[in-house]
C-alpha cells in the first residue's frame, strides 16, 4: 500500500515540484509551488465542487432540520424517519460532502512529504529519470521568503483566508422560534465557533510548517474561494431565472 501510495501520489508529485522549479526562469521556488498548486486545484476539481455543492445544500437544509427536531424531539425513531425522508426529497447524502474531502486527503499528505523532503533537503534519489537533478533548490521564494523555515505572516494570511471561505456560508437560522427553547440559537453558535476555530488552528499549525507548505496551504484557500464565489453566483442566477408558475 505505501509503494502504491509513492508510486501514484509522493513521487509524480515531488518530481512536478522539480520540474517546475527546474524549468521556471531564475529557478523560483514561490513560483514553482503556485504552478503545482493551480494543477493539483485543477486535478481534484470535480471532488472540490461537489464538496461545495453538498456543503453549500446542507446549509440550506438546516432550517427545516432544526424544525424537524423541534417537532419530533421526543419521538427519536419518527425524527430519524423524517430526516430521511427530507434526505430523500432533496436528493442529498448527508455524508456527500465528507467524501471528496477524504479523497483530497491523501493527496495533501504527499503535498507536505514532496515539500519537506524539496524544501529541506538535498535528496532527489525519487526522481524520474528525464527530469533534471538541481542539485540542491534556492528555498528562496520572490527574492526576500525562505520557504524551508516557518513563516508567521503566511500563515496569518492562510488563517485570514480560512476564515473568509468559512464566511462564505452563511449561518443558518432556525425555521421555527420556539418560546424558552435552549437549544434555539445552537447550531448558530456552533458555526460561529467554527468561523473562529478553524481560522486560529490554521495560524497555529502554519507558524511550525516551513513556509512552502504555508504557501500551498494559503494558495489552495484562496483558489477555494473564488470557487465557491463563482458557484454562488451560478447559483444564485439559476434560482432567478427560474420560470415562475402561471397563476390560474
Amino acid at each position: 500500500m505505501v509503494e502504491l501510495y509513492n508510486t501514484i501520489l509522493y513521487q509524480p508529485i515531488f518530481n512536478l515540484l522539480i520540474y517546475f522549479y527546474n524549468v521556471i526562469p531564475g529557478n523560483d521556488i514561490g513560483m514553482a509551488i503556485i504552478i503545482l498548486t493551480i494543477l493539483i486545484k485543477l486535478v481534484l476539481l470535480p471532488f472540490g465542487i461537489q464538496a461545495i455543492k453538498s456543503q453549500k445544500i446542507m446549509q440550506e437544509l438546516q432550517p427545516k432540520l432544526e424544525a424537524l427536531k423541534k417537532q419530533y424531539k421526543d419521538q427519536k425513531d419518527k425524527l430519524a424517519s423524517e430526516t430521511m425522508r427530507l434526505y430523500r426529497e432533496q436528493k442529498v447524502n448527508p455524508l456527500s460532502s465528507c467524501l471528496p474531502l477524504l479523497i483530497q486527503f491523501p493527496f495533501l499528505i504527499a503535498v507536505y512529504q514532496a515539500f519537506r523532503v524539496g524544501l529541506t533537503t538535498n535528496n532527489f534519489d525519487i526522481l524520474y529519470p528525464f527530469i533534471a537533478n538541481p542539485g540542491a533548490i534556492n528555498h528562496l521564494a520572490f527574492g526576500f521568503v525562505n520557504m524551508a523555515a516557518p513563516n508567521i505572516a503566511l500563515a496569518i494570511l492562510a488563517g485570514a483566508a480560512q476564515y473568509f471561505q468559512t464566511k462564505m456560508f452563511p449561518t443558518a437560522k432556525p425555521a421555527v422560534q420556539t418560546p424558552g427553547a435552549k437549544d434555539e440559537n445552537m447550531l448558530a453558535s456552533m458555526n460561529k465557533s467554527m468561523l473562529y476555530f478553524m481560522p486560529i488552528m490554521t495560524i497555529i499549525i502554519g507558524m511550525q510548517l516551513p513556509a512552502g507548505l504555508t504557501f500551498y496551504w494559503f494558495l489552495t484557500t484562496l483558489l477555494t474561494i473564488v470557487q465557491q464565489k463563482i458557484m454562488f453566483l451560478k447559483r444564485k442566477d439559476t434560482e432567478i431565472n427560474l420560470p415562475r408558475r402561471m397563476s390560474p
